[in-house]
């Protein structure tokens, strides 16, 4: 199962259901691209040390872009960023999902459900 940095979000707020579905996943990936997105949201250090034990805690796999992902993200670009405004962040983490087979477990499942190559499994907070 690969998590969108959305459900992250939820979790680390102390959402109930975020936490029910982290707790019941663990461990699982992340694309590298929501890990920095995680990042980004950051306010200090403490915060980031706190990041970086959830991550070896949780036994969370933080899938890098290879050039594969890349290959199949500006493919995604190509086809739907103008149809249906996809991002590049998005872009990228549906070419990790589906270069590593696997289900996208997202609160933002309509920035992925036009991509038929990927399975979406939709997150309500």
């Amino acid at each position: 199962m690969l998590i969108d940095s959305d459900v992250l979000i939820w979790y680390m707020r102390g959402n109930p259901k975020a936490r029910k579905v982290v707790e019941n996943l663990a461990p699982f990936s992340i694309s590298s691209v929501s890990y920095m997105e995680l990042i980004q949201g950051l306010r200090d250090k403490s915060e980031m040390k706190a990041l970086r034990e959830f991550v070896v805690n949780k036994k969370i796999s933080i899938l890098h872009i290879s050039a594969e992902i890349s290959q199949k993200a500006v493919f995604y670009m190509e086809r739907f960023s103008l149809s249906h405004n996809l991002r590049m962040a998005d872009a990228l983490i549906a070419g990790t999902a589906s270069i590593y087979g696997n289900v996208l477990l997202t609160g933002n499942s309509r920035h992925y459900l036009h991509i038929k190559e990927i399975t979406v499994k939709k997150f309500r907070p």
